[in-house]
């Protein structure tokens, strides 16, 4: 997993893909909050843009692989959530909650994953954050059809929320996102299972 620095220092040895990731996702991180040109990550990493083009032959191709960085990043944060308040349906709304403040505290990151389409479509790299929203659902639905029918409301609230705090509709507080990502309101008929989930 790529980790997000304040530097990026150049590039001297070692796994150039990683470097030039890590100096991808601190500008995503930085001021300007977007992901750089080719060149421009060339010239941070400190090597030419043919080496560059080696492993990200167009900027889609880098946008992608930051993207896929970025759900990475999402999913390990939800599974850490999701066990730290013991699973079921507390884990379940952890999930939520964490998916939007993720959203608030890397806002460029979150809009590049949601920009590339289907950004793990040819990539052998899981997408933690969809498997751990289906074994969510899958717990507290205890049948398959509702269980995706349940991880795509849950998905598209927590995604509707952390939009709406981004774009400035709705006020970016803490105590909000806990009262709307609260699963004994938006899914009564689940809540209660949380002794039987997971």
């Amino acid at each position: 997993m790529v980790t997000v620095s304040t530097s990026s220092p150049a590039y001297h040895h070692g796994n150039l893909r990683d470097a030039l990731l890590s100096s991808g996702m601190n500008a995503l991180e930085g001021p300007d909050g977007k992901a750089p040109s080719l060149r421009e990550l060339a010239r941070d990493v400190g090597v030419s843009p043919t080496a560059v083009y080696r492993h990200f032959p167009d900027k889609q191709a880098l946008d992608k692989a930051l993207a896929r960085e970025g759900l990475k990043l999402l999913g390990s944060e939800q599974s850490a959530a999701a066990k730290k308040a013991g699973g079921g349906a507390a884990g379940f709304a952890e999930t939520g909650r964490t998916y939007v403040r993720f959203a608030l505290a890397h806002p460029a990151l979150f809009r590049l994953m949601f920009t590339q389409g289907r950004p793990i479509e040819d990539s052998d790299v899981p997408d933690e954050a969809r498997a751990l929203l289906i074994a969510n659902t899958r717990a507290l639905a205890g049948n398959p059809e509702r269980a995706e029918t349940l991880a795509l409301q849950a998905w598209s609230i927590a995604h509707g929320i952390a939009m709406l705090m981004l774009d400035g509709r709705i006020p970016a507080d803490d105590s909000l996102i806990e009262r709307m990502l609260d699963t004994d309101n938006l899914f009564p008929d689940q809540g209660s299972s949380s002794e039987e989930s997971p």
